[in-house]
């Protein structure tokens, strides 16, 4: 694509994200016209009662959780591809999901064994998953100082994720059946349960983690040519390094903490904006991964929560199921551009 139409392209994904916005508020078990979703932002006193309490404290928070979710974890994909430059990469892949899962696992399951109180109320299933996602990456960018091979980096990161799970499974053995529930309904991941308030700190933590990401364009850019080519331009590795897993911590910390495991996501996004917009240019790709990867979490909640006898699906079922088929064509698409 060439840069003259990344102006339309920007512009056409934002027309679909409005409407997306509109279609995935007005779904679920009752039927709420376009109108008085509409009226709910501009004049709520045309609205019914009982839709602008279903639209204001359970839809549109629902739809704003969707978009800092696929912010998030679309650009958590992108540094992780860059950093380690395969395409493979995602904090899946890397084990940082699995250390935040981990996390959680200790404060929900493993609090009355650990003897650990779960003293800041809902802040703490956020703290717990992004010390363990960061720990985990730690171990990770420790490894890839130390591992120049990028394959054997990819291997620690899935032995990470081996390891948490046994955690996880020892922990379920010696918990309750309420804290066993807790965990299980939180792994099957929701964007549906978060207050205004918990809302509020992951906006926060989404917008200073990307208004981070516009002073290492230039750093990001240079590692896609390689460490010594970005050290020829006086670019500061490890600074860099530091401030990508600090961020990619903080994001898929934070949004696992608040909405489960969401997988593929990550993953896939990437992949998605460099097909669209055919660069590696990060000034280009960061806002393409966002709006993206906003456009399609908002897809798939809004198909997980199309009435299917009154039950809403998993969102982490429904990632998978969109993202594997994705990330298997992209692969097969690319394998063949290379040998034809």
């Amino acid at each position: 694509m060439s840069t003259t139409k990344y102006p339309y392209a920007f512009a056409t994904l934002t027309l679909l994200f409005i409407v997306s916005v509109f279609i995935n508020v007005n779904v679920g078990s009752i039927n709420i016209p376009f109108s008085d979703i509409w009226h709910s932002f501009t004049n709520p006193t045309l609205v019914d009662k009982n839709y602008q309490y279903i639209i204001t404290q359970y839809r549109f928070p629902k739809t704003i959780t969707s978009i800092l979710t696929g912010i998030g974890l679309g650009v958590s994909g992108l540094l992780m591809q860059t950093f380690f430059r395969n395409p493979l990469a995602g904090p899946f892949v890397l084990g940082i999901s699995s250390g935040a899962s981990l996390g959680v696992a200790l404060m929900i399951m493993g609090g009355s064994l650990l003897g650990i109180s779960s003293f800041l109320h809902y802040f703490s299933i956020p703290l717990a998953a992004c010390l363990g996602a960061f720990l985990v990456l730690s171990v990770v960018m420790i490894s890839a100082k130390k591992i120049k091979n990028i394959l054997s980096i990819l291997i620690i990161g899935l032995m990470f994720g081996s390891f948490t799970t046994a955690m996880i499974s020892i922990l379920s053995y010696f918990s309750t059946a309420t804290e066993l529930q807790q965990y299980i309904f939180w792994s099957f991941g929701s964007l549906s349960n978060l207050q205004w308030s918990e809302i509020a700190l992951l906006t926060a933590i989404v917008s200073f983690s990307c208004f981070g990401l516009l002073f290492i364009i230039k750093p990001l850019d240079a590692l896609l040519l390689g460490e010594n080519y970005a050290k020829s331009l006086g670019i500061s590795i490890s600074k860099t390094q530091t401030f990508i897993f600090i961020i990619t911590s903080l994001l898929t910390g934070s949004i696992t903490a608040f909405v489960g495991p969401i997988a593929f996501i990550g993953l896939a996004i990437p992949h998605i904006s460099k097909l669209i917009f055919t660069t590696s240019n990060h000034r280009i790709l960061i806002p393409a991964v966002a709006i993206i990867g906003a456009l399609v979490m908002l897809w798939c909640d809004t198909i997980s929560h199309i009435p299917l006898s009154g039950k809403n699906l998993p969102i982490n079922a429904i990632t998978s199921l969109l993202g594997a088929p994705v990330v298997i064509w992209l692969l097969l698409f690319k394998s063949n551009r290379i040998h034809s």
